[in-house]
């Protein structure tokens, strides 16, 4: 039986998902109203997951001493209203700063729905409903953006913000409803969140995210013209292409989790990391042939979201005293994933390569992820099962 206390959690990922995903679709009728150029309306992207990354770790830190239920309610106040801003904003320096702040809540809002998925999940289904939580970013993919992107095209740019900040209050909603009140942790303060920084482990984890699982990113970024011109996908078909990826996002997304489980999360970052090198090679390879790179595309978005549920349990684990705080600096990860694969699988393109090139990049970080977290598994592999006894142990339940 569906279990509707994770509800908010994944509405909220919906939100974030729509506000962060949709705008690339909507940069040209954006740049037309605000009388910018389209480079300049791209910066309203920069400045969101700049809001990101400077937002997770300052709101977790000052945020850990109250109960998660009243952080997740102040936090999706802030975006709702900044959303809504947006979609009233004047003109573009405005814009800007209006879409920094909305930015600022984003990581943190996952950071601590990390942590609260987690701890109202039963013995053996962290991962499981991590994933879940995360099922909302994926469906965003799937449906509400090209659904938005639409009505954007259709009628105006701004009943996109409108729309994001209509899904804020249902999200405040079901906050208030379905999520359960969950302990606030005791004798914590920003410092000593920070202290898990100063282990290898964490280290190792945040590298895998942000290098290794960066290749699909130098993919994904160029996936229109890579359809287009390699594939010769008619450029009117693209919104069913990304539907197609969408799709691979949530079925990735939820069996990534179920995975995870089942292997291990390490086991499982191995196997998915292994999935993306090879997914990777095919587009290099075979992205000429049209239905074959249809049948990628599916598989490579499935493998984008494979790795949220994973990923953050060996986070979790690594730093047990700090797991809102860590969970934060996963969401900065995975920013730096996307602007790291999008730099460098640019770089042949610059040079005149074809738009298969940028997977051949992808290749390259996906290998270097790979060996990082195959040292990781054997470093820390004897020590993994204690400590998830212990989390385990030492988890705050919640009343069903």
């Amino acid at each position: 039986m569906f279990d509707k206390r994770i509800l908010p959690l994944a509405i909220g990922g919906l939100a974030i998902g729509t506000t962060e995903f949709t705008i690339m679709g909507l940069l040209p009728d954006i740049a037309k109203t605000l009388e910018i150029t389209i480079p300049q309306a791209g910066h309203l992207i920069a400045a969101y997951a700049m809001g990101v990354v400077i937002g997770a770790p300052i709101l977790i830190g000052y945020s850990v001493k109250f109960p998660p239920k009243k952080v997740l309610l102040v936090l999706m106040v802030i975006f709702t209203i900044f959303n809504a801003l947006s979609a009233i904003a004047p003109d573009y320096n405005s814009m800007l700063i209006i879409r920094f702040m909305s930015g600022l809540p984003h990581g943190a809002f996952f950071g601590v729905g990390t942590v609260v998925a987690s701890r109202m999940a039963g013995k053996g289904k962290e991962a499981l409903y991590i994933s879940l939580m995360f099922t909302g970013l994926t469906v965003a993919n799937l449906a509400m953006v090209p659904l938005v992107t639409y009505i954007g095209h259709a009628f105006h740019w701004r009943w996109y913000f409108a729309i994001v900040g209509i899904l804020g209050l249902a999200t405040l909603l079901a906050l208030k409803l379905w999520l359960p009140a969950i302990d606030k942790k005791e004798d914590s303060h920003f410092l000593e969140e920070l202290k898990f920084l100063k282990g290898k482990q964490s280290w190792l984890v945040l590298m895998i995210t942000a290098i290794g699982f960066g290749g699909l990113f130098t993919w994904f970024s160029y996936i229109t013209p890579l359809m287009t011109v390699v594939s010769k996908v008619e450029n009117s078909y693209m919104a069913y292409v990304m539907i197609l990826a969408g799709g691979g996002m949530v079925v990735g997304n939820l069996a990534g989790g179920f995975l995870s489980d089942k292997m291990g999360p390490e086991k499982t970052c191995v196997l998915l990391l292994f999935l993306m090198m090879c997914s990777l090679s095919g587009v290099f390879f075979l992205s000429e042939y049209q239905s074959i790179s249809l049948i990628l595309t599916f598989i490579c978005g499935a493998l984008s979201m494979s790795v949220a549920a994973p990923i953050n349990i060996m986070m979790m684990k690594a730093a047990p005293k700090s797991e809102m705080m860590a969970a934060a600096f996963m969401q900065a990860a995975f920013n730096i994933a996307n602007a790291m694969g999008a730099f460098l699988g640019g770089i042949p393109l610059e040079y005149g390569l074809p738009y298969n090139y940028p997977s051949l990049v992808g290749v390259g970080m996906t290998i270097i992820g790979l060996i990082i977290s195959i040292f990781y598994f054997y470093l820390y592999r004897a020590s993994n099962n204690a400590t998830q006894k212990d989390n385990v142990a030492n988890c705050i339940t919640c009343d069903q």
